[in-house]
């Protein structure tokens, strides 16, 4: 099995390396500034694991920091990634605690990650029940994008936890995995996981997605988000939209699952969503290019967000 994402151990953030999936690699970081540039650089990335990683950034800058240094520590977390609603919320929970101490602090950022792994046991639990009741028994044929495993949270994933869940019962077929642009993010991290788990799985480009849901190949599209606006617009992995069209063309459900601390009242919608854009270089080097790393999928394309506490449906 796969290690925890991340973790706390001896004051320092101990986290699997995603840059170098497949090889398993492990780093820590001991303060704030090495967690940003690990959280930038995608060392670690998943909205659940941001936000569990900006919890525990505060509470290195509590064991280092007050006053406005300790602010501007906070302030620095908070910004690294500006799409994944989930980081700014771990730093200001956190952060919150900050006038009790640090050990306060530390203590409010470890229940955020457990909390996150109860979170993700149940969002896998209700996903496999909605599409059951969406697809049938099964075994079923499901398509993702980018990863919403365990990768992208502490322990178990979002999306990729209702396919685990469904795996338990013996329910799956196969899995598509869009190869997801420009880090491969699917087919470095989700792949892995689903070989680790025994999930079969096949890896596609991401051009291809869409056609493969044309021809049938796929029963539902299951995704995580990094951010669910008021109205139910979703911000994930760039390619998540052309998803979402296709699966309303073939007629198929495309099911959301993501943590209730994913959603966000206070952005009314997708339009009001800040949308991260990396470095051309990602892309290509030496050359001109548009590199953003989410889009949105409006509202009305999307059957349904799960999250551990329920199934919201327009």
């Amino acid at each position: 099995m796969l290690p925890r994402t991340i973790d706390w151990d001896g004051g320092r953030i101990v986290l699997v390396d995603q840059t170098a999936l497949p090889e398993l690699a492990v780093t820590a970081v001991g303060d704030v500034d090495e967690l940003v540039d690990a959280i930038r650089r995608l060392v670690v990335r998943g909205a659940p694991a941001l936000g569990v990683a900006g919890a525990l950034g505060v509470a290195l800058a509590a064991y280092t920091s007050t006053g406005a240094e300790f602010d501007a520590a906070c302030d620095r977390l908070a910004a690294a990634r500006p799409t994944a609603a989930n980081l700014a919320g771990g730093v200001a929970r956190a952060g919150a605690a900050a006038p009790d101490g640090p050990d306060a602090v530390l203590a409010a950022a470890l229940a955020l990650r457990d909390e996150d792994i109860a979170a993700c046991r149940a969002i896998g639990a209700r996903g496999a029940a909605l599409l059951t009741e969406l697809c049938g028994p099964g075994p079923l044929r499901l398509h993702t994008h980018c990863n919403a495993g365990a990768m992208a949270c502490v322990e178990w994933g979002t999306a990729l936890g209702v396919v685990r869940s469904l795996h338990e019962e013996a329910r799956i077929d196969y899995v598509v995995v869009d190869e997801t642009r420009p880090l491969l993010q699917g087919a470095r991290i989700t792949a892995v996981e689903l070989a680790v788990v025994g999930v079969p799985y096949r890896v596609v480009v991401d051009g291809a997605g869409a056609s493969i849901i044309a021809r049938g190949l796929v029963d539902a599209v299951v995704v995580g988000a990094d951010r669910v606006a008021a109205n139910g617009d979703v911000a994930n992995k760039v390619g998540t939209y052309p998803l979402a069209l296709a699966a309303a063309r073939a007629g198929i459900p495309f099911v959301v699952a993501a943590p209730e601390s994913t959603l966000d009242a206070a952005t009314p919608d997708g339009d009001r969503i800040t949308i991260e854009e990396r470095a051309p270089d990602e892309v290509v080097a030496g050359r001109p290019a548009w590199n953003p790393a989410f889009d949105v999928t409006p509202h009305d394309l999307v059957t349904a967000v799960v999250t551990e506490e329920r199934v919201w449906r327009w």
